[in-house]
């Protein structure tokens, strides 16, 4: 190989495929943290929501009943509490992940500044 094609070789690393795979790895990064808080929140739904129905199914006099009305009071509440902890779970992991990709193009612009050089 010549020096010529040696440095464009370099260049297209540098210029395009470099590039790429940082950002297809933090994209992956994303929606690997995505997808594991969205299953834990999933998760989380359902076992509230199952613990509930059963709650419902063990009703056998009007004290069950009353309790049944106040642990649910209660579920509601967690169910708000979580909800909003997951809210910003996925904001911050999208600010993060805006950052990030901030950070690469910025990089990016450097190295292909100084590979046209």
């Amino acid at each position: 190989m010549s020096k010529t094609q040696d440095k464009a070789t370099q260049q297209f690393e540098t210029l395009f495929l470099a590039p790429a795979r940082a950002y297809g790895s933090l994209t992956l990064e994303y929606y690997e943290k995505l997808l594991s808080a969205q299953l834990d929140a999933f998760r989380s739904y359902s076992d509230l929501s199952l613990a509930q129905a059963r709650a419902w199914i063990d009703v056998k006099d009007s004290e069950g009943l009353k309790q049944v009305f106040e642990t649910q009071q209660k579920a509601v509440k967690e169910l708000g509490e979580r909800l909003q902890g997951d809210t910003k779970k996925v904001v911050d992991l999208s600010q993060e992940f805006l950052q990030k990709g901030q950070q690469l193009t910025e990089q990016n612009v450097k190295a292909a500044s100084a590979a046209t050089k």
